[in-house]
């Protein structure tokens, strides 16, 4: 890579070549550009993740299929995203950004395509694989262009708008799909993205300029075999907790989770030996950042945190309170709302003075909406529902753009699509993780409470209980973990050349 001169209109102006030549050039508005596009694609493609699931039931009415088979939309697509995720670093420094973009975007259509076309449900998994594949890309380049472009002094406010991705993408997405549901049948939750994934296409082949310099840096083969072998395993256990508790899985989770940990723990050790000599498919010196190791558990909590909640709360409001599943979506529509809409602000109070003073209290108020929503009983009312779950959006939302910009901002810039390959990795096994421990709580005090001989409503909001119960007791780790988060001045270090750090 070359050298840089200071920062110019939002970019790292390369000292030689053709854009030197063109002398202190305002590229402002063309990195706006670029960032709201990728903005604009990481939404869409986040909200697919969790759209399909409310459509699931009438999925296995259609392709006649069981629930133990239909679970594999949503498993397929988590271990999709966790074997590529991890290589997206090596992407990132190998390709150009748009040529990373127009891939992402045009594996995200197909997919979505063969979803919508689909005869068979093996077609429909294929179809669902292809989308992750792109989705897995979109959120790391979207996080590396930002770090690269947007000086230390703004990057809060602009980090804002990426924690509408990771946050409220995939928490509407369920309330999108419903909706379309109440018109239209299944397949309608893919049509309708089909003409949205093409725009953006369109628009990354003409709009999106390249902004960073590929390097001709190579790839461990063994390395993205033991990364696969890791991360699936552990999100495919993981995922199984929640069935095997109520006995309806064909592999024990054990095996899968212990394949995925010695997986990931011979993964380390590779890694640990390459990144001396720079050659680690995820560089494991972003958690020697300070700052970045704190940031990167205190997320994997509030990730889990919210992926629980997502799969829980319609459960409750379907099961136990009888609600239909438009009504269940739009409970928790405001809420979702308020976390994306507050995401900008957030960012620019960040800007202004620091993360602890949005993150203590935003914890604090997530503690006390998982702790309250153990009350929740079949004589609850749907509006108390709504009022526990918007001051839980608030506070994730005080938490999510502090976190993804501190521990971003902790890094050195050429670690900084292993950064946001890391945080994007997290993600994943912080949701599987959640959702699991969530639903495996659930079964098992459920079917314990109707063994007792409890109603059918009874045992179950007595499992939702359990399942917010240890989500209350994890957010307590969560805020002694906020007084350890640290703001980062990292302007002298995006100054520097990153070839030589």
């Amino acid at each position: 890579m070359t050298s840089t001169a200071p920062i110019t209109g939002n970019i790292a102006l390369p000292t030689t070549g053709p854009t030197a030549a063109a002398g202190n050039v305002d590229h402002s508005g063309r990195n706006r550009l670029v960032i709201a596009l990728m903005l604009a694609a990481t939404f869409v493609v986040f909200l697919n993740e969790t759209s399909l699931v409310v459509a699931i039931p009438r999925i296995m009415e259609d392709l006649n299929i069981e629930p133990s088979t239909a679970q594999w939309l949503s498993t397929s697509f988590m271990l999709t995203m966790a074997v590529v995720i991890p290589i997206t670093g090596f992407l990132i420094q190998r390709f150009s950004t748009r040529s990373i973009f127009i891939a992402a975007m045009s594996l995200f259509t197909v997919g979505t395509l063969l979803g919508a076309i689909a005869p068979t449900f093996v077609v429909l998994i294929v179809g669902r694989v292809i989308q992750a594949s792109g989705t897995a890309i979109m959120l790391p380049l979207l996080m590396t262009t930002v770090m690269t472009l947007v000086p230390p002094a703004t990057r809060g406010k602009t980090m804002g708008n990426v924690s509408i991705v990771m946050s409220m993408a995939p928490a509407v997405g369920p309330t999108v799909a419903g909706l379309v549901l109440a018109v239209f049948d299944w397949r309608w939750v893919f049509i309708v993205m089909i003409p949205i994934s093409i725009a953006a296409l369109l628009l990354g082949i003409t709009k999106v300029k390249n902004v960073t310099d590929p390097s001709k840096v190579s790839i461990d083969v063994l390395s993205v075999i033991l990364s696969a072998v890791a991360f699936s395993g552990l999100i495919y256990g993981l995922s199984s907790l929640g069935e095997s508790a109520s006995g309806e899985v064909l592999i024990a989770p054990a095996i899968p989770i212990a394949a995925g940990a010695i997986s990931l723990t011979l993964f380390i050790i590779r890694q640990l030996s390459l990144q001396k000599t720079d050659r680690a498919l995820l560089d494991l010196r972003t958690f020697v950042a300070p700052g970045f190791a704190v940031s990167i558990s205190l997320m994997m909590i509030m990730m889990a945190a919210l992926f629980g909640t997502i799969i829980l709360l319609p459960m409750f409001t379907q099961d136990v309170l009888g609600l239909e599943p438009i009504q269940s979506g739009l409970l928790v529509l405001p809420g979702s709302l308020i976390m994306g809409l507050l995401g900008p602000v957030v960012g620019r109070l960040y800007d202004r003075v620091g993360p602890r003073p949005l993150m203590i209290p935003g914890a604090i108020v997530v503690s006390a909406s998982l702790w309250s929503f153990t009350m929740l009983a079949e004589t609850t009312s749907p509006f108390i529902v709504v009022a526990i779950h918007i001051p839980m959006s608030i506070g994730l939302a005080f938490m999510f753009t502090p976190l993804f910009t501190s521990a971003l901002g902790a890094l050195k810039p050429h670690l900084y699509s292993h950064g946001s390959a890391t945080i994007g990795t997290v993600q994943q096994l912080a949701g599987a993780a959640g959702t699991a421990l969530f639903i495996a709580l659930l079964t098992v005090q459920s079917v314990a409470l109707a063994a007792d001989g409890s109603s059918e409503t009874h045992a179950l909001a007595g499992g939702v209980q359990l399942a917010f119960m240890a989500g209350g007791i994890l957010s307590i780790v969560a805020i002694v973990l906020t007084f350890f988060v640290k703001r980062n001045a990292p302007e002298e270090v995006s100054q520097k050349n990153p070839a030589a750090q």
